[in-house]
């Protein structure tokens, strides 16, 4: 167990979590500053143990893929429904995003974090740019229930 490397692993998530999740608080999002980074802190710290606890064993990847399983679900809490349309699938997809740069920082893939971070942080405000121009009404879709036309 070297505290050094961790220390460092930890240190790299919060600020991983600090760069996307200030644009996100930038934004007024509900998954913000604080959010984004306990996930990505809490990703790593859970891969740390993970990686302590298996030792070089298989066993190493079950915590990983319930870290994956768990914040999916914290992301599903983010996606609204409101009269037709869809809210928080970007939120949704950052939160998933940022556990697995979490990941990558308790794994000691330290290169990798910081470049999806900074994909990341490209993708949230370069192509929201885009986006508005593509679709300058909104982000939000109509989302209108299907219809059976035969009767039962």
């Amino acid at each position: 167990m070297n505290v050094q490397s961790d220390v460092a692993a930890i240190l790299l998530a919060i600020g991983c979590g600090v760069a996307i999740g200030l644009e996100r608080e930038l934004k007024g999002k509900a998954a913000g500053l604080r959010t984004n980074v306990l996930i990505c802190l809490g990703a790593a710290v859970f891969t740390i143990i993970s990686r302590q606890m298996g030792d070089g064993q298989e066993s190493v990847t079950r915590i990983a893929a319930q870290i994956v399983t768990g914040v999916g679900f914290l992301g599903a809490g983010a996606v609204i429904q409101d009269r037709g349309g869809i809210h928080g699938l970007t939120t949704a997809a950052t939160i998933w995003l940022v556990a697995s740069i979490g990941m990558a920082c308790g794994a000691k893939l330290y290169e990798l974090a910081i470049i999806t971070t900074a994909l990341a942080i490209v993708v949230l405000l370069g192509l929201a740019q885009v986006d508005k121009r593509i679709r300058p009404n909104g982000n939000n879709k109509k989302i209108e229930p299907q219809r059976d036309t035969e009767p039962l």
